[in-house]
């Protein structure tokens, strides 16, 4: 009988292939599927049946382990060519592996090595490989080459009661070693152990939800990969998860019927199409103040009707054109410049000294306050309820400026405690008396400390109220003073506006009587980013360490380079802070560059002309999908691109929206396995950093398929969209992206850089007039 065994760096699944060489020796090798492909070699000869046995012997390093073949062969009957030597040997290295030069010469010379090259086995080697033949040489030597072996010595039936002696005993032997191994390896884990072995686990577990992502992309074959149809026709203005009137169907009422619903069946897997007259929008800034008619739905009675909007709008052919006139004011800039007079200012281009710089407009008509205070570099963001037609929310951005369908009735906002620098309601249609003055308390918690709350409303207009003085009188009366428990301040009142100001001392609600206004809200309450959680009738924002007056922030544009201790709040250096500055300043040109030759690739010009640079507005509208800290939008606005970006922040990667509303931008947090709150064609560009690889992590609840869905839903027709993520995603991605008719590129980043760059357009497709 014989003796090998071999040693192998990983316990993973071994394999093994044979192959019988010229020599009449076989070569059998072992190897394993790991982290690292590495081979382990073994010899034995085909003169010989040789019954092999592995299982896992690990080490006390759990980075390490070995894994070991016993073999027990028995000589076969025909002898098999002779000169041959050989030997295995293991020692502190897995990689000194031994093995005797083989000669064919004299029979004596043959002799005489066979000797040597024994004694030097016999001294190396402590695991030998002795086989027998069948008639005994002299001086113990065989034919070929081997020492004999007394053990096997005697009777072929000896030899075979003893061969299987031996064979029973190796395998209780091999049974009981492979148990105290494993009970070794187990206890052998301490906890800086358990780390590496953790991150080996989470690099595999990474590589796998991939890998099973595209595999359930591809798995239905070529069927999947078919062309989504068009929508119907009912879809050109649709958004998901928003359905007024099944809501009231289904017993929804109080403002709960604009809340929004994204169950099982509210996306459709189809691709909108624009409406029949659809025009690509004008170019900021004239489509600030002209947007053409068929791009919103509304229609020409619905403008006629209404007095307001006769003199807000006004038709000319296939346009609508802003006016700034008002029945209740002159005009938006003097409703403006009034505000700014109020709260002690010469113009509203002020604002910007007093730390105001965000604005959150609660039921924003068309846009008009936001799109003049856009002059003064003021960035405004409308929200209001969904509506069927004539939306509020669809005029604005159809404008090119910030918007986005919210209920601030029925759930706390996607915005973070502490956001923004004033809140606006001009006719919002909101009873701030109701409900306890909750909808007050939720303006508390959004408004910064310092911050500014501006109520204008014809009920504060005494000669123009239509209910009785006394039900005005109470309405104001609790108002006015659920906001002195609030710790406001009036600072003004005229003409039917009143502006409040929020305190910029934490201690005033301690200093409150005890029974005088709401409660401060508990660490468990005060959650800082809350994602659609219903109202809470507590005050927030006072538990979170961002409370910093808006007084004694830099002001714009200097805010956007948070300073050292604005940065510790959330646990970031300034150098990193610094890094992915210039990081973004370098992905912008690039990304200027690329889109610039495709965009003007079809301008006309003569022999030898250049393509003109593209205009600094080219694009208005921007969605960043996964924000991080906002890098992005300052590159645009560093590189002055006349755009506003949408910040957002997925729910499930980390929460960096304070810190990118502290900068003064705009964003909000999101599931992108939901409907996003918009109406179609909002976006010019759509931009994805890393958001692939976020989500590929994640326990999938949608597929990558209704994730550029609802990309395609929002884009606008020539739109473009731009994702950076790791090689394998952004092929898969291309894949997804056939299905949508974009026309799509990969470009590398860098050469020694596994990031790619996918760069689409979305085609302008045309629905047939009936």
């Amino acid at each position: 009988m014989g003796f090998c065994s071999f040693m192998n760096s990983e316990p993973k699944l071994n394999f093994f292939f044979w192959k019988k060489n010229k020599s009449g020796v076989e070569l059998a090798f072992s190897g394993h599927l790991g982290l690292q492909n590495s081979l382990s070699l073994f010899w034995c000869f085909v003169e010989w049946k040789c019954i092999c046995f592995t299982f896992p012997s690990f080490s006390l390093n759990p980075n390490y382990a070995f894994v070991t073949i016993f073999g027990f062969c028995q000589r076969m009957s025909r002898p098999l060519h002779r000169g041959v030597s050989g030997g295995v040997r293991l020692s502190g290295s897995n990689n000194d592996l031994w093995d005797s030069q083989m000669k064919d010469r004299t029979e004596k010379e043959d002799l005489d090595r066979r000797g040597s090259d024994q004694s030097i086995l016999s001294a190396k080697s402590p695991y030998h490989l002795h086989l027998s033949d069948n008639s005994t040489p002299k001086n113990g030597i065989y034919e070929n080459g081997f020492a004999s072996d007394s053990l096997i010595s005697g009777t072929p039936r000896g030899r075979h009661k003893l061969a299987m002696l031996l064979l029973k005993f190796s395998l209780i032997s091999i049974v009981i070693l492979a148990l105290t191994g494993s009970f070794w390896w187990t206890i052998s884990i301490s906890a800086s152990s358990r780390g590496h072995i953790f991150h080996g686990y989470r690099r595999l577990q990474e590589q796998l939800v991939i890998d099973l992502w595209d595999i359930g992309e591809l798995s239905l074959g070529s069927s999947r990969l078919k062309e989504l149809e068009f929508c119907a026709e009912e879809f050109e203005h649709h958004v998901p998860c928003f359905n007024v009137s099944e809501n009231i169907a289904l017993g929804y009422t109080d403002g709960n019927e604009y809340d929004r619903f994204c169950g099982h069946g509210s996306r459709e897997n189809c691709l909108v199409l624009p409406p029949v007259k659809y025009k690509i929008p004008l170019r900021w800034p004239t489509g600030k103040d002209v947007i053409w008619f068929a791009n919103v739905k509304y229609n020409p009675q619905e403008i006629m009707s209404s007095t307001v909007t006769r003199r807000m709008m006004m038709l000319e052919e296939e346009q609508i054109a802003f006016r700034s006139d008002s029945p209740t004011f002159d005009g938006i800039e003097d409703y403006s410049h009034q505000i700014a007079e109020m709260i002690g200012l010469r113009n509203e281009s002020s604002f910007i000294h007093i730390g105001v710089r965000t604005i959150l407009d609660i039921g924003c008509g068309y846009g008009s306050f936001g799109a003049h205070l856009s002059s003064s570099q003021l960035l405004t963001m409308c929200v209001a309820n969904y509506e069927a037609s004539r939306s509020q929310v669809q005029l604005t951005s159809e404008r090119g400026l910030p918007a986005m369908i919210g209920s601030f009735t029925s759930k706390q906002l996607p915005y973070p405690s502490l956001s923004f620098d004033m809140l606006h309601c001009a006719w919002c249609g909101i009873d701030w008396a109701q409900k306890d003055g909750i909808y007050l308390i939720e303006v508390d918690r959004l408004l910064k400390p310092g911050g500014y709350f501006v109520w204008t409303s014809q009920e504060n207009k005494v000669q123009r109220v239509t209910r009785t003085k006394e039900k005005q009188k109470i309405t104001a009366n609790l108002v006015h003073s659920f906001a002195e428990n609030l710790c406001w301040k009036m600072l003004s009142t005229q003409e039917g506006t009143i502006i409040w100001k929020k305190t910029s001392k934490k201690n005033c609600y301690s200093s409150r009587k005890s029974s005088s206004g709401p409660l401060i809200c508990s660490k468990s309450q005060d959650v800082e980013t809350p994602y659609y959680r219903p109202l809470q009738a507590c005050i927030g924002g006072t538990q979170s360490r961002r409370w910093i007056p808006i007084e004694e922030r830099t002001t714009w544009p200097s805010r956007t380079n948070l300073n050292k201790n604005e940065l510790a709040l959330f646990g970031l250096h300034p150098e990193e802070f610094a890094e992915d500055t210039d990081n973004w300043q370098v992905m912008v040109r690039n990304y200027w560059s690329l889109l610039s030759p495709l965009i003007f690739s079809d301008h006309p010009k003569r022999p030898g002309d250049e393509d003109p640079s593209p205009p600094y507005n080219m694009l208005r509208n921007v969605l960043d999908m996964n924000a991080n800290f906002g890098g992005f939008n300052a590159a645009l606005l560093r590189a002055k691109k006349s755009v506003w970006v949408m910040n957002v922040v997925p729910t499930n990667g980390p929460n960096y929206l304070p810190l990118i509303m502290d900068r003064g931008f705009v964003g909000v947090l999101h599931d992108w396995c939901e409907a996003f709150p918009t109406y179609p064609r909002t976006y010019d560009l759509v931009h994805a950093a890393g958001l692939l690889s976020l989500e590929s992590v994640q326990q999938r609840r949608c597929t990558t398929l209704d994730l550029f869905t609802e990309i395609d839903r929002i884009l606008r027709p020539e739109g473009w969209v731009i994702i950076r993520d790791t090689a394998p995603l952004i092929e898969s991605a291309r894949t997804t992206i056939t299905r949508l008719k974009w026309d799509a590129r990969v470009v590398e980043v860098e050469s020694n850089s596994d990031e790619r760059l996918l760069i689409c357009q979305k085609p302008f497709f045309k629905r047939q007039a009936k």
